[in-house]
């Protein structure tokens, strides 16, 4: 049993026996900086793009002007987040250097670890080379020129399939420090879903035009750290993702150069801390590509079929009142705005669970068509035609299967630690669970990140519905997941709840701020 055993059950018991250090109080004075910084790297700025508008067939591959749109959508900066709501930051936004800016993608605690680098190679709009997304800029800053999709290709090894046959490709990079300093040894839990929900809103976004987004998971990451000028214990190398580009070519006979990056990231934090624990599941997990495992190894991990009384029907989920491009730049947390007496509607609740039931990863470990890793339940508080109760979810069938009748709201609010929402005040509770340890047990400890990864890109999905059904959501991972085990009747399975999702209309007329009009 590797370390990413040890590591999953320590993150599932931490609502009752506190992961070490338990007395950390993170250094708010000495945070690190919210994005990479290079002050020597050429910045080159990305264009403006165009209003969205869906095409009448798929495009042939990405453009410039396509990727700087899924970049800026995804991880650019949108807008400002300046309204009266219940998080514990609230003191301290309308302060400027502490201002909170919206982003399409989730990501815990808002502090966006996920360093985003493209490896461009001939047959781009740019010079070949090693370019990292400055979201506070929405440029490209350029570490080395030169072309090294070769060393990329090198790194994924002969197994990566058609990956292994792109020249362009975005190499997501996560910068432990950046969440470590807040969330210490939990830290690699939350920037596993971080990933995850990058590449979900990607996969959202892309699927608009047409084209695809294919995660690589197994590689030599050591190899990639090198090429990114990073030391592997500070900085994980979480995916590869090749790029269909438009008039694009086959790789030609250039291999790989051993080049690194010459502009290297300049860490704004007097003292950096290590955290053994992550440390320790770092290396755990370091990819290799000799230990990709072959298509339908998680067959045996998948979700088990929905438990349940009898199931009661969901109404056909309808059509998103809101383009995906709208609904990322429309999304946020909800953070204690929640109002229950407005029920959400069932067909808002079926599209939710459909749209979260349907989410995949899309990693080279997940046989296409194959089985799902995850399984949803639904805690319903105020739900039009549902009486309140914790039911599963039964995807093929999309169905409601009652668990436990009963409003849940006290249990709800007596097992979430923290005080920025009332979860009774919210429509519906989701709650994906994953197999986590017959996941390890199937694909090894760098299944710990797939795993990760998944809940994280269902979370996305579920606030990409949300925000184009006009609700309210939040995600939380501050709740004692052994109770909800307990709760749902899952003691002595191996169904892992990771996070849960709150989903609701808010208070009408809220106070915010219109930066857009300042």
């Amino acid at each position: 049993m590797g370390h990413a055993h040890v590591y999953a059950h320590e993150i599932m018991h931490r609502g009752r026996v506190p992961m070490e250090p338990a007395d950390f109080v993170p250094d708010w004075a000495d945070r690190p900086r919210k994005a990479k910084f290079h002050p020597d790297a050429e910045t080159l700025p990305l264009p403006a793009t165009p209003p969205h508008t869906t095409p009448q067939q798929p495009v042939p591959g990405f453009t410039l002007s396509l990727l700087s749109g899924m970049l800026r959508d995804s991880y650019g900066l949108t807008g400002r987040r300046l309204a009266v709501q219940a998080n514990t930051d609230l003191a301290a936004l309308p302060h400027y250097t502490h201002a909170n800016w919206s982003r399409g993608t989730a990501s815990g605690g808002g502090l966006y670890p996920v360093a985003v680098h493209w490896a461009a190679g001939p047959g781009g709009p740019l010079t070949p080379g090693l370019y990292h997304y400055a979201p506070h800029q929405h440029g490209l800053r350029r570490l080395l020129t030169g072309d090294v999709t070769g060393d990329v290709r090198e790194a994924l090894g002969p197994g990566a399939g058609t990956a292994g046959q792109a020249t362009q490709y975005l190499v997501l990079g996560v910068k432990y420090w950046q969440n470590a300093f807040k969330y210490n040894s939990f830290s690699f839990h939350a920037v596993s879903m971080d990933v995850g929900a990058l590449v979900q809103t990607w996969r959202l976004w892309a699927a608009q035009y047409g084209l695809r987004i294919d995660p690589v998971l197994w590689f030599d990451e050591e190899r990639l750290a090198r090429l990114l000028g990073v030391a592997p214990e500070e900085e994980g190398v979480f995916a590869v993702v090749p790029l269909t580009w438009e008039g694009g070519r086959r790789p030609g006979g250039g291999g790989a150069t051993g080049a690194a990056a010459r502009h290297l990231d300049v860490e704004r934090s007097r003292r950096v801390l290590e955290f053994e624990t992550l440390r320790r599941v770092h290396r755990a997990t370091e990819g290799r590509a000799a230990d990709r495992p072959e298509p339908g190894a998680l067959d045996a991990a998948a979700a088990h079929p929905p438990r349940g009384a009898q199931p009661q029907p969901l109404p056909r989920p309808p059509a998103p009142p809101a383009a995906t491009t709208r609904a990322l730049r429309e999304r946020r947390s909800s953070f204690g705005r929640f109002d229950a007496s407005r029920p959400v509607a069932a067909e808002q609740l079926a599209a939710a669970l459909a749209d979260c039931a349907a989410t995949r990863y899309g990693t080279e470990a997940e046989r296409p068509g194959g089985p799902a890793l995850t399984s949803l339940y639904a805690f319903v508080n105020h739900v039009e035609g549902i009486a309140p109760g914790a039911y599963a979810y039964d995807p093929a069938a999309h169905t409601l299967r009652p668990v436990k009748a009963g409003p849940p709201g006290p249990f709800l609010q007596r097992t979430y630690f923290l005080s920025n929402y009332n979860l009774e005040q919210a429509g519906a509770v989701l709650v994906p669970t994953v197999r986590t340890t017959a996941v390890l047990d199937r694909v090894g400890d760098r299944g710990y990140r797939l795993v990760g990864g998944t809940v994280g890109a269902v979370a996305q999905t579920f606030y990409t519905t949300a925000a184009a059904f006009g609700l309210g959501a939040g995600v939380a991972l501050g709740f004692d997941n052994i109770s909800y085990i307990e709760e749902l009747g899952l003691t002595g399975s191996d169904e892992a709840p990771l996070l849960i999702m709150l989903l609701g209309h808010e208070r009408p007329r809220p106070a915010d701020f219109r930066h857009e009009i300042a």
